[in-house]
């Protein structure tokens, strides 16, 4: 269709190609590098195939590029089956926490911030100044983005002009999704961080940087909260060690913080932003559901495990009519993490039953939560896997 569209276009006059390549060698990284090698503009708009740019983007765009300093403009995702269905409208909650607040407040500090892959602009020369496009991590836009800006070019952020696109309409493919910048966020820290630290920035963008690089260790700990959750329950209630849970009961109020990052996501670009607010807790179980998926890629990438770049796939899933149920792309298969994450999920339930027991009416609300999270993540990639493969 695509290279239909294209000759279509190329007969009315137009400066377009279509190109394939017979192999995937790079992945999407060296697709990047090959158009790169025949574009012949000083500016590359990149966006994935499920992107819908609008009409205006480049009018929107190119006039911040009269700053010769600037080498990168990222504009906001929109989601266009943001309210398809609750596994939608979580990711929606989420990554609207990541570019109405995180990229804003970033930029706006002067601290780095990260080409999100799509729905950007880069120049031509920033990329080659930067050592082009590598394939040694699967983050290749993450990479590419801090080695740019350790070279002192600068990145715009535009918060208010948006780029919409398809959500991940099923959890296989979310998962995908989410172990693929997992693991490729860990592989780019561990490239990154030591070259930032020799650098000359600031020590503040040093910290922060840090920080940015590394957040997705915190998987590994929700998994071992959720292990650990189950038998403090009991040991509180051994009789002993009152005075220390007292004490640590302070740290749940910086549930409160991240609370407030998607509140104030929402209330800046929704206008029915208590609808979407709601959904806060589904979002916090749904995070906590995909700790064993997400602390696999954490550990395979500090292990150095190689792997390709799995697609996210995509189903033309737009609004509540359509549906990706017998659109085939990728075959979920079940396995060892589907059997863990069912595990979890009955142990959770344990965690649930004991507080009751107890009544550990604090505790309860985090275990449903894990509960929740886990039997949500075991019981529909297992029927998503078992529809996908009828």
């Amino acid at each position: 269709m695509a290279k239909r569209i294209v000759e279509e276009k190329r007969k009315q006059g137009f400066d377009i190609s279509y190109i394939h390549r017979e192999n995937r060698q790079g992945f999407k990284a060296g697709a990047l590098k090959e158009g790169l090698r025949i574009a012949k503009g000083k500016y590359i708009a990149i966006f994935d195939a499920d992107f819908m740019p609008r009409k205006n983007f480049l009018k929107e765009t190119l006039p911040f590029f009269n700053d010769e300093k600037v080498g990168m403009v990222q504009t906001r995702w929109e989601h266009l089956n943001g309210n398809h269905s609750i596994l939608t409208k979580a990711q929606a909650l989420a990554l609207d926490g990541h570019f109405v607040i995180e990229q804003t407040v970033r930029n706006k500090a002067g601290f780095f911030i990260n080409f999100n892959g799509t729905g950007g602009v880069w120049r031509k020369n920033c990329i080659e100044d930067a050592g082009n496009w590598h394939e040694d991590t699967l983050t290749e836009d993450l990479d590419l983005s801090y080695r740019a800006q350790l070279n002192g070019w600068k990145f715009i952020f535009l918060k208010d002009f948006t780029s919409p696109a398809e959500l991940p309409s099923d959890l296989s493919a979310l998962k995908s999704q989410q172990f693929r910048w997992t693991k490729g966020a860990i592989e780019t820290a561990k490239k990154i961080l030591p070259v930032l630290w020799k650098s000359k920035v600031s020590m503040r963008v040093k910290l922060q940087s840090t920080f940015h690089l590394t957040n997705n260790l915190v998987f590994p700990f929700i998994l071992l909260a959720a292990i650990l959750n189950v038998p403090l329950v009991f040991i509180k209630n051994s009789g002993s060690h009152e005075l220390y849970f007292a004490f640590m009961s302070i740290f749940v109020l910086a549930f409160i913080s991240t609370f407030l990052l998607y509140l104030y996501s929402q209330k800046d670009v929704r206008a029915d932003w208590r609808k979407k607010i709601v959904l806060f807790p589904l979002f916090m179980a749904g995070s906590m559901g995909l700790s064993i998926n997400n602390s696999r890629a954490v550990f395979e990438g500090l292990l150095n495990r190689k792997s390709e770049f799995v697609r996210t796939p995509k189903f033309k899933v737009v609004d509540e009519k359509n549906s990706w149920i017998g659109k085939k792309y990728l075959n979920s298969k079940l396995g060892f993490s589907e059997i863990i994450e069912t595990i979890m999920a009955v142990y959770c339930f344990i965690g649930v039953a004991s507080s009751i027991y107890f009544l550990e009416i604090a505790a309860l609300p985090f275990q449903l939560l894990f509960f929740t999270g886990f039997s949500f993540v075991a019981i529909t990639s297992i029927k998503n896997a078992l529809t996908n493969n009828l």
